[in-house]
């Protein structure tokens, strides 16, 4: 008797068997993979870890083992997607490691990247708990491209060893991602030099704004 619809086999849970085993490492930047390419196409208001699962032809089993829903999995994905240090090279100055940095964060996001980028700050101003996990693991999944430039530049003498560490440090990508969200792609070149010899490098070389001094008369004008 031919199968029913009902009986038909699991293409999430089916298909991984006619593929070689894959473990580790590799398993998990397939999953990843995966992940930014169904961000791509259905965004994450329509990505499941079924799809997930499909297409990157392993068991919706086997990415709940590492990650408790697709928020998690998201996330991670979106980390492991951004510029590593690998990806700059050491032009031997801060302006131009600087000006490196944000054409190549340019190019990415003239890509799917920057789509991806649009849909999940939707996501953020929707749904608190997704908002919540972003600030946690963006906040402490190290540090990016950027900090490898800034210990370059501490390193060869050109800024404070305090800037990276500072708010200062992440001003130049919040402003390119801001001309993004606002203008789109491509962002003009003129716009990458602006904000670097503009605003970034005299806020790098600033020194340290003092503490305010506490008012010693306020307390007792009654």
């Amino acid at each position: 008797m031919p199968p029913t619809h009902g009986d038909a086999p699991d293409r999430t849970t089916g298909d991984h068997r006619r593929n070689p085993r894959r473990r580790g490492e590799e398993l998990e930047r397939a999953i990843l993979a995966a992940t930014l390419e169904e961000l791509a196409e259905v965004g994450y208001a329509g990505l499941t870890m079924e799809r997930v699962a499909a297409r990157a032809r392993t068991g919706k089993a086997t990415l709940y083992r590492r990650w408790p829903g697709r928020a998690e999995l998201v996330v991670d994905a979106c980390a492991a997607h951004r510029l590593s240090d690998a990806d700059l090279p050491d032009t031997g100055a801060l302006r131009t490691d600087v000006i490196t940095a944000l054409r190549r964060l340019s190019a990415r996001l003239a890509a799917s990247h920057g789509d991806i980028l649009r849909g999940l700050l939707t996501e953020v101003m929707h749904d608190p708990e997704f908002a919540r996990l972003v600030r946690e693991r963006v906040h402490t999944a190290g540090p990016g491209a950027i900090q490898a430039v800034l210990r370059r530049a501490v390193a060869r003498g050109e800024i404070e060893p305090w800037v990276p560490a500072s708010r200062r440090a992440t001003v130049a990508v919040d402003l390119l991602r801001n001309h993004y969200l606002l203008h789109g792609a491509p962002i003009p070149e003129e716009v990458v030099t602006e904000i670097v010899d503009d605003v970034y490098l005299p806020l790098l070389l600033a020194p340290p704004a003092a503490p305010a001094l506490p008012s010693h008369g306020a307390a007792g004008d009654t």
